[in-house]
């Protein structure tokens, strides 16, 4: 059953994507929906959320990745930053000089050491992105077989990019069963398939353009045509 907080982004980032749109966005529309989870994590952290004692508890223990430092870094509130940082730095260094029983069975430094290496695959805003992307993913599968106009939608996408096409296929099929899987599949798989072939096409002129036989043939469509291949092949940065 679909939850009703996660199928407003999803309908909302498939019509902004559909080429029905009057002013499509030429994108995959999962990477829309990262893109707008993450946008609004990093503007409520650094808003009224930064003060919330839970949140604070998070941040302390879990930090954040290289990504979203930078991005935190880069919004206008460095004071708000600098005071998450301040009891992040904090509660981690309360953790230097310990020692437990890693210390006692491998030797010192070792807690550190694997205190460390967890804080590196640690991030608040991944987790936070992470637990609501994936029911995101899950109704858009679960709308698949609910609500008809969503097929519609589906077949008016420009394209999925291959990540989240494979979150999304593995999801239809744990949540669809077998044989709904293999419509669900029918309607999503020709999407892939013509942009996939489009795209080769284009990276292929793309490439003979630069051989002089062909210098004074028009572009077309291949301009972009690494950039484009480059969200289609690994999500848009």
């Amino acid at each position: 059953m679909t939850e009703h907080i996660y199928t407003i982004p999803v309908n909302k980032a498939f019509d902004a994507c559909s080429t029905e749109n009057e002013e499509p966005q030429h994108r995959c529309p999962f990477c829309l929906l990262h893109e707008t989870l993450e946008n609004d994590e990093l503007e409520l952290l650094l808003g009224d959320a930064m003060m919330e004692p839970d949140i604070r508890i998070k941040t302390n223990r879990q930090g954040f990745c290289r990504r979203h430092i930078g991005m935190l870094l880069r919004r206008k509130n460095r004071l708000g930053l600098a005071l998450i940082l301040e009891s992040h730095l904090a509660e981690q260094r309360e953790n230097f000089g310990k020692t437990g029983i890693v210390t006692a069975l491998k030797g010192k430094g070792a807690d550190e050491a694997e205190h460390i290496n967890k804080l590196n695959c640690s991030c608040y805003i991944c987790s936070r992105i992470d637990y609501a992307f994936s029911r995101m993913i899950k109704n858009a599968a679960l709308l698949w077989d609910e609500e008809p106009n969503f097929r519609k939608k589906i077949r008016t996408q420009p394209f999925f990019c291959l990540p989240h096409y494979g979150m999304w296929l593995k999801t239809a099929q744990e949540e669809l069963g077998k044989k709904k899987f293999a419509g669900f599949y029918d309607d999503v798989s020709p999407v892939m398939l013509k942009y996939f072939d489009e795209l080769t096409e284009d990276v292929s002129w793309f490439c003979k353009k630069f051989d002089y036989r062909f210098e004074n043939e028009p572009w077309g469509n291949s301009k972009d045509s690494p950039e484009r291949a480059a969200d289609f092949l690994n999500g848009e940065e």
